[in-house]
């Protein structure tokens, strides 16, 4: 019998509610079920804000509600009012919970390390982990403003050099295309953005200031664990916004033939060729556009 791809879907939640304890009593066996574990383990990871805590885990105010009582109940969280707005209210740990939560760390990553040992290639299963757990949290993946000097900023480009690299055959030299000081791609000359998908970075793109309100575009890259859910397109749309902000009125970029969907994307985004306006030896086509 040929499995249909929604069975196979349903397969793979199967699995991982099995895997995961979703429908055990005490999760890890602690002596309380997934829903308050998640919430313990939320907090322990810094989301003290009540709002955003409930919006994280996909929870109505009734549920939050209960399970915050629970937890307090315990002696595991405490909630005291925002210091700066005194209708939210902020969520922290106890003595007694950050012991709780590190248990839960411990045995999780324990659960975890023992499927990754049972599997010979660790970087294809990792990957394959990725793609999945990207595409069903695609609604909430952030872009948000990083330092250029930001290690997970650093791990991003450092994935794109290996990647370039890999398409040309040649190892890729930042230095000779142009790699941009940090300090341009740091307001209010620039801006550098960072995709993360529940903590994961998984795409980049740089904004180069060049005065006299011209920018360039740098450093687009997306994690094949985020390809085609439309991500590039939507940091590209992004730099333009950031740049209007800066006072940006034309942009420029520059990229090689051989990555055809990158030309495919910028030209149907309404950037037009233009000559040669660099020597970074690895361009082969040049592009600009007005946003003014």
């Amino acid at each position: 019998m040929i499995l249909s791809d929604e069975y196979r879907l349903r397969r793979l939640s199967r699995a991982l509610t099995t895997w995961s304890g979703a429908l055990d009593d005490s999760f890890l066996g602690l002596g309380r079920p997934l829903g308050p574990a998640r919430v313990l383990n939320a907090i322990g990871h810094g989301r003290s804000d009540v709002a955003e805590l409930r919006t994280y885990l996909g929870l109505d105010s009734g549920q939050m509600s209960r399970l915050l009582r629970g937890l307090e109940g315990e002696g595991m969280i405490q909630t005291t009012p925002d210091e700066k707005d005194a209708r939210r209210r902020r969520l922290s740990l106890t003595r007694q919970g950050q012991a709780e939560f590190q248990t839960y760390e411990d045995l999780s990553d324990a659960a975890a390390s023992e499927i990754l040992q049972g599997y010979p290639d660790r970087a294809r299963l990792l990957a394959a982990m990725d793609l999945v757990a990207t595409v069903l949290g695609r609604d909430a993946i952030k872009v948000v403003i990083a330092d250029p000097e930001d290690p997970r900023v650093m791990a991003c480009v450092q994935s794109y050099v290996d990647e370039i690299s890999e398409i040309f055959e040649t190892r890729f030299d930042t230095a000779a295309s142009g790699d941009p000081e940090a300090d341009s791609l740091r307001a209010p000359k620039g801006v550098f953005l960072l995709a993360l998908s529940d903590g994961l970075p998984i795409g980049c793109c740089a904004l180069k200031g060049q005065g006299a309100g011209l920018g360039e575009v740098k450093r687009l890259w997306v994690s094949p664990a985020a390809r085609g859910l439309g991500l590039a397109k939507r940091l590209m749309q992004e730099i333009e916004d950031h740049a209007r902000a800066l006072n940006m009125t034309t942009l420029q970029l520059d990229t090689n033939g051989r990555l055809t969907a990158a030309l495919e994307m910028y030209r149907r985004a309404g950037w037009r060729e233009i000559d040669r306006y660099n020597d970074n030896p690895y361009a082969e086509h040049f592009f600009e556009k007005r946003i003014a």
